[in-house]
């Protein structure tokens, strides 16, 4: 009887040691954290748009990389996600001009320019 205790024993310790393997395996399967906005901008774009691949991803995140440093990295993930044009670099072109400040078409045009002659004969 003493013999089977044993064993009993020893495979139960089996078992435990099996699954704190498992457990320390799965736990150290995760991802590292990325590093810059550049990183976090494709996370966040591969998750978000699903018709995006890793690829299209990290290159639309680069191409708008003024529009991560202005903190409208999120409002551009969106709209490629909500648009109806492939994931490209036009798609991204196109939502990065309509996010933040500008979204209103930027600044107005400048004046034409006055006649040097004209202001010669003001003096």
């Amino acid at each position: 009887m003493g013999q089977r205790e044993i064993r009993y024993e020893f495979g139960v310790n089996r078992f435990t040691f099996a699954v704190s393997a498992l457990v320390v395996v799965v736990g150290c399967n995760s991802q590292e954290p990325p590093s810059g906005p550049e990183a976090i901008c494709a996370r966040a774009c591969e998750a978000n748009a699903s018709r995006c691949t890793h690829h299209q991803c990290s290159r639309g995140c680069n191409l708008v990389l003024d529009r991560l440093a202005e903190g409208e990295g999120d409002r551009v993930i969106d709209c490629v996600a909500k648009s109806p044009l492939a994931c490209n670099d036009r798609a991204w072109a196109h939502c990065a001009v309509r996010v933040g400040v500008h979204a209103d078409g930027g600044p107005p045009a400048p004046r034409p320019p006055s006649d040097v002659e004209e202001e010669d004969e003001g003096l």
